[in-house]
């Protein structure tokens, strides 16, 4: 499977792009354990064309990521295209267009999925933008904005006339929001058109090794795009990789070999960051982890964990966790 200079192996496994997620040291990890292509978190044209610095700072890329797409949102065309020569400048492998965020602050003010229903203005920013960078451009969408307007099919063609180079389907409404099941038949569609010759990558609900086969077989997806299930495990995609090419599980993990991973996001983020910002980050891949799952008793434990302010005491609370509930390792 290509994109633009990308050229991908077989069962290609993305990192989707996701806000106070995919920053840089998070992306390196997934990279590590197998993810194809890493995205940034989401960044706004506006904020970009502002020179907002925190935003200027998520496009500082390293070549041992490579390839990696820069992700981009806005509602209008000027400020997209704008932002999208910034962005190119940054020198990404492919600049990816957000057109499925539902979250109200962007959505409702016309951006990301809002923009599903602004179809004429989507495919105006998408041509100005394809026409503006010489980097391959693809897009991140859903299935349409509510059960009543599920446009995808026709939309892919339309977004594929305008020039991108892939198109990634989350496999859900705007009006679902992260709730319900991902609906992959209409991926499938997409991707099985006549009409549809760009790489289809399928998004949503792949949690398991299993689920991302099925969804390769299944649906004939180019690329499965992982997302909320990397949190707090970039390990997944070992795991993935592994039962793609060998039909079998990966054996487990160690709970020891979970905890170093998660010690050296934490280091390597106040590295990038500093100590309190670093921290603060590092709560929600915490508070995901399967390594805290299922353990019996362990609400206070967790609280104290979450809400640790310092390395020292967050690693003397992973330490105090390992001794008491998962043995001495």
């Amino acid at each position: 499977m290509q994109i633009g200079n990308c050229t991908f192996s077989s069962y290609p496994l993305f990192l989707a792009p996701m806000e106070d997620v995919t920053d840089r040291t998070f992306r390196l990890l997934c990279k590590e354990f197998g993810a194809d292509l890493v995205y940034t978190e989401f960044i706004s044209a506006d904020a970009l064309i502002r020179s907002v610095q925190r935003t200027e700072q998520k496009l500082i890329l390293s070549d041992v990521e490579r390839p990696v797409a820069i992700q981009l949102y806005g509602r209008d065309i000027d400020s997209m295209v704008e932002a999208a020569k910034i962005a190119a400048e940054a020198k990404p492998d492919i600049i990816d267009l957000n057109f499925g965020c539902p979250v109200k602050r962007v959505a409702g003010k016309g951006a990301g999925a809002g923009l599903l229903r602004d179809i004429p203005t989507m495919l105006a920013i998408t041509s100005a933008v394809v026409k503006a960078v010489s980097l391959p451009v693809t897009v991140k969408t859903r299935l349409g904005w509510d059960d009543r307007s599920k446009i995808i099919v026709s939309l892919a063609q339309q977004l594929q006339d305008c020039g991108i180079a892939a198109l990634a389907i989350h496999g859900r409404t705007r009006a679902q929001m992260y709730t319900g099941d991902a609906d992959w038949t209409l991926i499938g569609e997409v991707k099985n058109h006549p009409s549809v010759h760009i790489p289809v990558i399928g998004n949503g609900d792949v949690t398991t090794p299993e689920r991302a086969k099925e969804c390769f077989q299944t649906y004939g997806v180019d690329a499965v795009m992982v997302g909320r299930a990397s949190i707090g495990r970039p390990w997944v995609f070992r795991e993935m990789k592994h039962y793609l090419l060998h039909n079998e599980p990966l054996p487990e993990l160690s709970s020891d070999f979970q905890f170093n991973i998660l010690k050296r996001q934490i280091n390597e983020s106040i590295n990038w960051l500093d100590e309190r910002k670093a921290i603060l980050h590092i709560r929600r891949h915490l508070a995901a982890s399967p390594l805290f799952k299922g353990i019996p008793f362990f609400r206070e434990m967790r609280i104290r964990m979450l809400r640790a302010e310092t390395l020292d005491e967050l690693f003397r609370i992973f330490d105090e966790i390992q001794q008491t509930y998962l043995g001495d390792v």
